[in-house]
């Protein structure tokens, strides 16, 4: 009998940006878990599931066999995005790691980025790293989302290949929340930002009781805090025109 693939909500949300008709790496996929979950729902989807390390990449290999799906799930072995073949186009998806991990992937790949069409990148912290990433490397963020799944609260990043070449330069404050998370700011949105602030406010506070002060950082710390006072503003302000 066939293992059944269930996904956690993280990854459900994940598998949701992926164009099935277009086949799909899974960077750093652990138990290929999202590739067979869609190879199994879709018969004609095509994925890799591409691991760095021999552990992961046999856990990758068991649950593909498990399935039943080494005609649609390829496991290869290899750092980041090495995994992709010359001029083999792909969706990429790079999830559950930090954003400066994302980062340094998506650096050390670059030349690969070319037959990348879209990136699906799902960042455990850092996530300004990532879209200072994207930026950097032609691509246009298009869709992102925030939810809590077991007690955390992640973001997903969605970039599309930048075609024609437009400047997509995002503010900083738009790189340190997120562009469309700032538009829609959703209840995670703000219990996020909530836990962040007095993250932030800790960090500042230690700075300042620092004997070699780093007043770069302070600056960028205190210039944080302000835009995120200023976003959960606009919660207090949403509650009060709820009330009339």
């Amino acid at each position: 009998m066939q293992k059944e693939i269930t996904l956690s909500k993280r990854l459900t949300k994940i598998a949701s940006f992926i164009d099935i008709a277009e086949p799909f790496a899974d960077i750093g996929s652990d138990h290929a878990y999202l590739p067979c979950f869609l190879c199994q729902k879709h018969a004609n989807t095509f994925a890799v599931a591409g691991e760095v390390n021999e552990g992961p990449f046999y856990s990758a290999t068991y649950t593909v066999q498990a399935c039943g799906l080494q005609d649609r799930v390829d496991v290869r072995l290899g750092d980041g995005l090495e995994v992709l073949k010359e001029n083999e186009r792909m969706q990429v998806v790079i999830a559950g790691m930090g954003g400066s991990l994302i980062r340094s992937i998506l650096e050390k790949g670059k030349k690969k980025l070319n037959n990348v069409s879209r990136v699906i990148a799902q960042p455990n912290i850092d996530e300004r790293d990532v879209r200072i990433a994207l930026q950097e490397f032609s691509f246009q963020i298009t869709e992102e989302t925030i939810l809590e799944d077991q007690g955390h609260i992640y973001e997903i990043i969605v970039a599309e290949q930048n075609k024609n070449n437009k400047k997509n330069s995002l503010t900083d404050r738009e790189l340190f929340f997120g562009p469309y998370l700032l538009k829609n700011k959703t209840d995670i949105f703000y219990k996020k930002w909530k836990h962040n602030y007095l993250h932030h406010q800790r960090i500042l506070d230690q700075m300042m009781r620092a004997n070699v002060k780093n007043e770069q950082k302070i600056a960028q710390y205190s210039q944080e805090m302000q835009w995120i006072k200023e976003v959960l503003s606009d919660e207090a302000a949403a509650d009060q025109r709820r009330h009339f």
